[in-house]
């Protein structure tokens, strides 16, 4: 009896295999990437947010309104066709353009292409504005006897916030942060709109070549959801920053 065709059509190629492997790398990059510079951006917003000049308070909380209620694709998009338009012309030919960096021991690692700058800056942003609200969270979560108890041991406002506030705060936070670089993960995914070839878009290419729409989708979600349980894993294993616990 000959088997259905599907059944003879199991498995990917080695190469094809390769290809979703690269593209599981690039978007681990791209996602540590976008963790890193929006939980920077993140507790910058945070102290806008917590600022006695209303100034600032109103530029942070403008800036957290208008990327937490917009589509983030929309944001992709604007940052990958529209922010071009404001350039001078010899800026894009620069930024598209290959070039490597020179660094020590004859390292010269590939200039990121423009259209991972776009993403990594759009995806960042967004996330830094989710990220804020929960620092700003754990910041009140904080009971305001333990800033007076600091006070009357003599600490310094840098002190206070150093040994006192920020470590009962991140306890606090820890697991929504956890929550937020989780969907800096998946949030990789729609950076295919704009060419970056991160996983969804190599499963996508793959699907194409090879018309195994299932194998190609499946095993790009084995591999989303291996790398988002390793982060969880990672990010409930580590020690919690400078002694703090809950």
């Amino acid at each position: 009896m000959t088997p259905p065709l599907w059944l003879g059509q199991t498995w990917l190629a080695p190469k094809y295999l390769g290809a979703l492997f690269s593209g599981l790398l690039l978007t681990a990059w791209l996602a540590f990437l976008v963790c890193l510079l929006a939980t920077l951006l993140g507790v910058v917003l945070t102290a806008m947010t917590e600022s006695r000049y209303l100034g600032l308070r109103s530029a942070a909380r403008f800036f957290i309104s208008v990327h937490r209620n917009t589509p983030l694709m929309v944001q992709v998009l604007l940052w990958y066709f529209g922010v071009p338009n404001l350039l001078p012309e010899e800026a894009m030919l620069w930024l598209n353009t290959p070039h490597t960096l020179a660094l020590p021991l004859g390292l010269e690692p590939a200039w990121p292409s423009y259209e991972f700058l776009s993403a990594w800056i759009s995806l960042s942003l967004y996330s830094a504005s989710f990220i804020a609200g929960e620092l700003a969270s754990g910041l009140r979560a904080v009971s305001h006897g333990q800033r007076e108890a600091a006070r009357a041991l003599g600490l310094r406002p840098w002190q206070e916030l150093r040994h006192v506030i920020l470590p009962q705060a991140l306890a606090y936070v820890r697991q929504p942060l956890i929550g937020q670089y989780t969907g800096a993960i998946k949030n990789t995914s729609l950076t295919m709109a704009i060419g970056v070839a991160e996983l969804s878009y190599r499963s996508r290419q793959v699907e194409s070549e090879t018309l195994l729409t299932f194998q190609a989708f499946a095993v790009a979600t084995a591999l989303y959801l291996l790398l988002i349980l390793a982060s969880q894993w990672f990010g409930h294993s580590q020690k919690p920053i400078w002694g703090a616990s809950r």
